[in-house]
């Protein structure tokens, strides 16, 4: 067609597709692309709509862009237009909008090439000019700071993607394709606007985490210039390890002995992937696990939620403790996270003090392939910050996301550490050496858990499962909000992360009781003043179901919950929010026995899967949840939450079912949030420790004495 302006292509179409048909100014011609050039009338007449009839057919066009015949034939009577002049307006209109979307592609492509280019260049001057740190001579590249395996990674397949993506700009093919670095500010993020109650869209609670990362992390820096095309190496070579490792069966990975699963061998793995990130440090266990399911999402929401660290950190949020995004290398192209790339660091956790968290500091990349597939993976960039000794690495993990029908994914997801866990307390050990504690399983299961959820904050109506108080769809939606957050603010405040500094009251052993004291201040989710949060965590020689069903049940409450103690407790209202009975939130009003006390309200959420179980309650003041049950904002409803953690003491066979390690009992972190003082200046009493480490031993003991009595 040769060089044309947008407005000669726009003129183009008039010409071509107004064409008047059978001799009449009221009917229109097919498109230029419809009809043989040679059979044209000489003579071209086009119609002009008026501009009600533009406006009322460019209203129709944003709803729908491809009306059948009968919406054709009814827009044109109310709009005193044939069935056929729609029909080919609405087929103009498309081609216009295609022509501008590849023309905006097109440029996009191009610019993104140039970066890309621009980096390799720099890339080998830097190589080139690279001097020796001992003897001031030309370095050779093992002779660089860099670890020896990163920089022996060829350049071959950067220049790969640079040929793949001119040729396919040189086509003038919109395809989205990887983008280097786009200017973008560093941390920048896009939300993911999934309606109230969605994973992350709670400000205040974004912020609670983000704090306490934030302050941690301020001296952990983003990659230095130098520094990003080796990450680019990286991160290209993890993605073909991930969709290796994902989608390769025998002999990579081998049929466990004791046919719980597969393990994946070591010696097929080291001559498969020969390069990777380099050998495993000295002192470091492996811990490799595969898990697949099938997921109430949509592919685009599960990688959105995957990119998005505030989105990850809640949908995750108890395994998760703490991530901050520390750069975007590149956000993606034609609109998507397609060559997505960002650095991240992040902290992973146990819902216990016992067991020390993991911090690793790696590159996120995602990628969408020619079948369809989703790829998201994340590598350790330790050995770019040589200087320091990480207890963690993360080899190539993550996971690939296949779109299903009617909004299903099919997830297959891989966890791939390198790890010194020597601190973790003995209790612990079975749980965390099985691979359960923070494998893959772990990871499908909260995820599986997590979208039923998501799926039961987005229905538009009061299921069967909902009971009690709640009359208004606006009301269950903000009541799951609140919970959500009391949630996510137990989760991050139960584990050993290193935001915390646990106090140990006593001795050494595992039931000993660990203190913190946190001052609140100005935030509208936390009442103010010194909050003083204890935890415990102990072995119970009774199955995990059992210890969550009695713990859950506001029937037994008052055997343990010294709140209630010897008072009716009533489930005022009930949302079901997933396919076990046990994933549910409930609205509890407790009938003191003490006739000085007014009646309380507690919120409650419980939830399970075959990898641990939480109870986490908070209690609200009546008249703020009244708002909430009428459809009002519930982030300003102060909470304080506390809660139980109920983990297997070992794995578990394929089926959920009976331990293969351990003995079959349960590990439970109590956890309480007690607000000791109103004014956040006062200094902390030891009467006000004294009087919370007596009550979660005493909590611990009448637990302990309910389930052992009923299990005997």
């Amino acid at each position: 067609m040769g060089n044309k302006s947008p407005e000669n292509e726009m003129e183009l179409i008039r010409d071509d597709d107004y064409e008047s048909k059978s001799g009449t100014d009221n009917m229109e011609a097919p498109s230029g692309d419809d009809q043989d050039p040679n059979d044209r009338p000489k003579k071209k007449r086009y119609h002009r709509h008026t501009q009600n009839q533009i406006q009322e057919m460019e209203s129709f066009f944003k709803e729908c862009p491809h009306p059948d015949d009968k919406q054709r034939k009814e827009l044109g009577r109310r709009l005193g237009l044939e069935p056929l002049q729609v029909k080919f307006w609405f087929q103009n209109k498309r081609t216009q909008m295609k022509s501008q979307h590849e023309r905006h592609e097109n440029t996009q492509l191009r610019n993104d090439n140039e970066k890309l280019r621009a980096e390799n260049i720099r890339y080998k001057e830097a190589l080139s000019n690279a001097t020796c740190p001992s003897c001031g001579g030309p370095a050779a590249i093992g002779e660089m700071s860099f670890d020896e395996q990163h920089l022996r990674i060829e350049n071959s397949r950067l220049r790969e993607e640079i040929d793949r993506i001119s040729g396919i700009a040189a086509k003038y093919v919109g395809k989205p394709m990887l983008s280097a670095y786009p200017p973008l500010p560093p941390g920048a993020s896009r939300s993911l606007d999934l309606g109230v109650g969605s994973f992350g869209a709670n400000a205040g609670m974004a912020g609670e985490i983000y704090g306490a990362a934030a302050d941690l992390l301020r001296s952990v820096s983003g990659p230095s210039d130098a520094d990003k095309p080796v990450i680019i190496e990286l991160a290209v070579a993890a993605m073909e390890e991930l969709l290796r490792m994902g989608q390769t069966g025998e002999p990579l990975w081998i049929p466990s002995s004791d046919s719980s699963g597969e393990v994946l061998s070591d010696d097929e793995y080291v001559r498969t992937f020969p390069r990777g990130i380099g050998p495993k440090p000295l002192g470091l266990r492996s811990e490799a696990s595969r898990e697949s399911a099938v997921v109430i999402m949509n592919h685009i929401n599960l990688v959105e939620i995957l990119m998005d660290t505030t989105q990850w950190s809640s949908v995750f949020s108890s395994i998760v403790s703490r991530a901050m995004t520390l750069e975007v290398l590149s956000t993606g192209v034609a609109g998507n996270y397609n060559g997505a790339l960002q650095v991240m660091t992040a902290e992973f956790q146990v819902p216990s003090p016992l067991v020390p968290t993991r911090e690793i500091y790696f590159v996120r990349y995602c990628k969408q392939h020619g079948d369809g597939t989703w790829a998201v993976v994340d590598v350790s960039l330790d050995n770019l910050r040589p200087s320091n000794i990480s207890k963690c690495r993360r080899r190539p993990s993550g996971c690939l996301i296949q779109e299903l029908p009617n909004g299903y994914s099919k997830v297959i997801w891989v966890e791939h550490v390198e790890v010194d866990d020597r601190a973790v307390h003995s209790i612990y050990k079975p749980l965390v050496n099985s691979g359960l504690a923070f494998g893959a399983r772990r990871w499908v299961a909260i995820l599986d858990r997590q979208c039923e959820r998501l799926a039961s904050v987005m229905a538009n109506n009061i299921s069967s499962g909902d009971v009690g108080v709640i009359s208004s769809p606006k009301g269950r939606k903000s009541m799951l909000k609140l919970a959500e957050r009391m949630v996510m603010s137990f989760c991050t405040g139960v584990g050993a992360s290193t935001a915390h500094t646990w106090t140990t009251l006593s001795g050494s052993g595992a039931d000993d009781v660990r203190v913190m004291t946190r001052k609140s201040m100005d935030d509208p989710g936390r009442p103010p003043g010194i909050v003083l949060s204890a935890a415990t965590s102990f072995w119970l020689p009774v199955p995990p179901k059992r210890v969550f069903d009695f713990l859950r049940d506001e029937n037994s409450r008052n055997e343990w919950d010294i709140l209630s103690n010897g008072g009716l407790v009533q489930e005022m209202a009930h949302i079901a929010n997933g396919r076990d009975p046990g994933n549910s939130v409930s609205l509890l009003r407790v009938n003191s026995a003490n006739s000085s006390q007014s009646n309380m309200l507690i919120l409650q959420e419980s939830c399970t899967d075959t990898t641990g179980s939480y109870v986490i309650y908070a209690p609200v003041d009546i008249i703020a949840m009244n708002v909430v049950l009428s459809g009002g904002d519930p982030d300003y409803v102060a909470l304080l939450p506390s809660g139980f953690a109920i983990l297997p003491d070992g794995a578990i066979d394929q089926t959920g079912g009976i331990p293969e390690v351990g003995s079959g009992g349960s590990l439970l972190t109590v956890a309480f949030q007690i607000l000791v003082d109103s004014v956040p200046t006062a200094k902390l009493s030891l009467g006000s420790v004294a009087t919370v480490n007596s009550l979660i031993k005493c909590t611990v003991e009448r637990i302990k004495g309910a389930v052992l009595h009923d299990g005997a």
